[in-house]
């Protein structure tokens, strides 16, 4: 048996439980062509580059299936979190929470405007994509990536109808709500993870870390240095009294202050929290217990906008190498080490690896459609694609001796995609 025939033959059978929901045959054929021209060689993912290799007579198909076809992605999007879930959940896995842009040169495709892109530091042409990602031992596996839509789009009924956006996304939603949304759902499903991981731009946000307590999830997000903190030991007292109608709410004996004062005076020490390609990754930490002011708002000392007390949890500190410095929140227990809160928030990297897999492996920001349905759906192709090599990694790396020719071949047919983590 040749290695291509092996691989295809391996990816036939694996993507099975994913074509029963397909029904009709021409799209239960379709399916592992768009999954095999994601996965095989070539230097676009387009469909018309895809399709001349995989599928040279049935272009047309091919885009009805991604396109336009009338097939429900809701049952494909359930196997995909089962099939995940299994190959790394559990309570030491990890959910990682993010955002990757897909650069556009146009202004038609759906969601494209200019806003910032993590891929070139800066503000660009582009559609943004919220992503979820469960990782278990520097193995990620992206689970979610959904949209999101600038107020330029939300502002224009006639464009988000062109482009067939559903109603029921016509209403602006920022992305830690797009993330809480999906966050909710893969919980209904019983997606198993010990913690949730996000960068500031998504721990900016007050309402999302409270969130993510109310539905009894550990977390670690990344905050700017200037998020206000109170210490631990903050009482509510009687405010002084004033001219006027008595007060009868009770204010903090101390005013808040930035995150980075807050640990301008704390212990720093260096950390290794695990070893890279280049040697021990390591960077100068420091974690105090804190409440963030960012309970109800009022007004203190004369401002407004001010924020009580909320719930006690880390405020950690980074020092890194380079001489950048990072602020961070955790709701880990008290007596967690200062290494488990390090070890923990410098998880969050395995996303943006799985980032750059599936748009320089998979071709995730290849699509050249401009429809709300077709991107959504090449986005949760690639992910099955993904998914299907980590299986093949994780497989041939638990054959050990044992393993046999076949799988060692399907391995290294999938190439450079397959050694992901």
């Amino acid at each position: 048996m040749s290695t291509s025939v092996a691989w295809e033959h391996e990816l036939q059978s694996w993507l099975e439980p994913f074509l029963t929901p397909l029904h009709h045959p021409a799209r239960r054929r379709m399916c592992p062509l768009y999954v095999a021209g994601l996965i095989g060689p070539g230097e676009r993912k387009s469909l018309q580059p895809m399709a001349a290799r995989v599928a040279p007579a049935d272009y047309d198909q091919l885009h009805h299936f991604v396109a336009v076809g009338p097939w429900d992605e809701a049952p494909l999007e359930a196997e995909l979190l089962a099939q995940a879930t299994r190959l790394v959940g559990g309570p030491d896995a990890i959910l990682v929470i993010d955002d990757t842009a897909l650069l556009k040169k146009g202004t038609h495709s759906v969601g494209v405007a200019s806003q910032y892109a993590g891929v070139v530091g800066k503000q660009a042409n582009c559609q943004s994509l919220v992503s979820l990602t469960l990782a278990k031992g520097e193995v990620p596996v992206p689970i979610v990536l959904r949209l999101f839509l600038p107020d330029t789009w939300i502002q224009d009924p006639e464009r988000l109808q062109q482009a067939g956006v559903p109603e029921a996304f016509w209403t602006q939603r920022t992305k830690p709500e797009i993330a809480l949304e999906e966050l909710k759902r893969l919980l209904q499903a019983g997606v198993s993870f010990g913690a949730v991981l996000a960068d500031a731009g998504y721990g900016i946000s007050g309402p999302f870390r409270q969130a993510l307590s109310a539905l009894g999830l550990l977390w670690a997000v990344g905050i700017p240095r200037i998020q206000k903190v109170y210490t631990a030991d903050v009482q509510m007292i009687t405010p002084p009294p004033s001219r006027g109608r008595p007060r009868t709410r009770l204010i903090p004996d101390q005013e808040a202050i930035a995150a980075e004062a807050m640990l301008a005076t704390a212990s720093w020490r260096q950390v290794t929290w695990r070893r890279g390609t280049k040697g021990p990754l390591k960077a100068k930490f420091a974690a105090v217990r804190v409440r963030v002011a960012d309970g109800p708002e009022v007004r203190l000392q004369g401002r407004t906008g001010q924020h009580l007390p909320g719930d006690e949890v880390w405020l950690v500190g980074e020092h890194r190498p380079s001489g950048e410095r990072k602020y961070y929140l955790s709701n880990l227990p008290p007596d967690t080490t200062l290494k488990q809160l390090a070890s923990l928030i410098k998880a969050r990297w395995v996303c943006e690896q799985a980032h750059q897999q599936l748009k320089e492996e998979l071709g995730l920001d290849h699509f050249e459609g401009r429809s709300w349905r077709g991107l959504h759906r090449h986005a949760l192709l690639t992910l099955i694609a993904y998914l299907f090599l980590q299986h093949l990694r994780l497989q041939a790396a638990t054959g050990g001796k044992k393993k046999s020719r076949r799988t060692t071949a399907t391995t290294d047919a999938a190439g450079r995609s397959a050694h992901a983590a």
